[in-house]
C-alpha cells in the first residue's frame, strides 16, 4: 500500500493553511500587499486562512510553490525560497487525519509492505513521518527529488512497486488528490480516495476504486476486498 503524505497521512488544512499564512507574513515583511499578491498566487483565500480547491500547493511540488512565490515577490531565486520553505515544513505543526502508528501497525500485522510517495521533497516526508515516530514502518520513502519524478507520472509509483518486487496490480495507491488517484491508474495499481485534503468526493470519484472519509477505514475496506 502506497500513500500519498499531505490530506492523506496528515489532514491537510489543519496542518498547512495556518503555517502558509505564517510563510507569507514572514516573507512580507510586514507588507500587506505582497500578503496579497502571494495569497493570489497560492491560490489562499486569507479571509478563511484556506486554500482553494484549485490551489497549485494541493497536489504540487514545493518547487512550484516556491515559483508562485518568488513572482509574488517579484525576485527570481525560487531555489532561495524552496529551502526557506523546505526550512520551515520540516518544522510545521502535524495533524495526523487518525492515529497512524496503530493503524500502520495493523496494516502490517496483516502483511502489507508500505510506502510514502509525496510531492514534497523526500528530506521532509522523513523528517514528517520521524516527527510523529512512524518513519519505521515504511519499506519506501520518495518525493518529487528522489529521482523517480513527481505525481501524476505513474514512475514514482512504479519504481515502489519495483522496489519490493510487486507487480503494480497488487499495490494500492492511497491519496486525497486527483494527481494522486490518477496517477495510481496510469500505474495500474487499484485507487482509494480518502476525504482528508480539500477535493470532495464528486472530484475523485472517477478516479478511485472507493473512496473513504479517512485512512482510518482502510482495515475495515481491505477486509470487504479480501472476502
Amino acid at each position: 500500500m502506497l500513500f500519498d503524505k499531505d490530506g492523506t497521512l496528515f489532514d491537510f488544512s489543519r496542518t498547512w493553511s495556518a503555517w502558509a499564512l505564517g510563510v507569507m507574513q514572514h516573507l512580507s515583511e510586514g507588507d500587506a500587499a505582497l500578503v496579497e499578491a502571494m495569497a493570489c498566487e497560492l491560490r489562499f483565500d486569507l479571509g478563511t486562512a484556506t486554500f482553494l480547491k484549485d490551489s497549485p500547493v494541493i497536489a504540487g511540488t514545493s518547487r512550484e510553490a516556491a515559483e508562485c512565490l518568488a513572482r509574488a515577490l517579484g525576485r527570481r531565486d525560487p531555489e532561495a525560497i524552496e529551502g526557506f520553505l523546505s526550512e520551515e515544513a520540516a518544522r510545521a505543526p502535524l495533524a495526523e487525519a487518525v492515529p497512524l502508528a496503530p493503524l500502520l501497525d495493523s496494516l502490517r500485522a496483516a502483511g502489507l509492505r508500505l510506502g510514502v510517495m509525496t510531492n514534497d521533497n523526500e528530506a521532509v516526508a522523513r523528517a514528517h513521518l520521524a516527527q510523529v515516530g512512524v518513519g519505521d514502518r515504511f519499506d519506501f520513502v520518495a518525493g518529487f527529488d528522489s529521482g523517480h519524478g513527481a505525481k501524476p507520472s505513474p514512475a514514482p509509483l512504479l519504481a515502489f512497486a519495483a522496489a519490493l518486487g510487486l507487480p503494480p496490480e497488487q499495490v494500492v495507491m492511497v491519496g486525497d488528490s486527483t494527481h494522486d488517484l490518477q496517477a495510481g491508474r496510469a500505474a495500474g495499481m487499484m485507487t482509494v480516495g480518502v476525504l482528508t485534503g480539500p477535493a470532495g468526493a464528486e472530484e475523485l470519484r472517477h478516479l478511485a476504486d472507493a473512496i473513504l472519509p479517512d485512512i482510518g477505514h482502510l482495515p475495515g475496506w481491505l477486509s470487504a476486498v479480501v472476502a
